[in-house]
């Protein structure tokens, strides 16, 4: 009953809502979050680590960055969850406007931006 309440608790800010939804389009850097979000980074890492620990996300160390992508073990309350929810956040104003930050960083990000 813990994970499933803590897979709930995830969804219920904001920010986490957010990050999923950019989370969706595939593997992202915390610099890559930083920039889509435009919050700081401890606010950031604070809130992945808690969706990690909730369930949704994984992640990997690549030099001094962390990559985060979303969780693809297959726990059938989180999948029906995803893909019930994570479609229609982008419908809203507030990610239509962090999609389209993200995608201007990255196109002017280079290799040596992040680890």
């Amino acid at each position: 009953m813990r994970q499933t309440t803590n897979l709930f608790k995830a969804l219920t800010e904001e920010t986490r809502l957010r990050i999923l939804a950019l989370l969706e389009k595939g593997e992202l850097c915390v610099c890559d979050l930083i920039a889509a979000l435009q919050i700081p980074q401890s606010t950031v890492s604070r809130h992945l680590a808690l969706l990690r620990n909730a369930g949704w996300v994984t992640d990997r160390r690549q030099g001094l960055w962390m990559y985060y992508r979303l969780a693809d073990e297959e726990i059938p309350l989180r999948m029906a969850l995803q893909n019930s929810i994570l479609p229609h956040l982008s419908e809203l104003e507030i990610i239509k406007k962090d999609l389209k930050r993200l995608g201007l960083y990255l196109e002017k990000k280079s290799e040596s931006d992040c680890g």
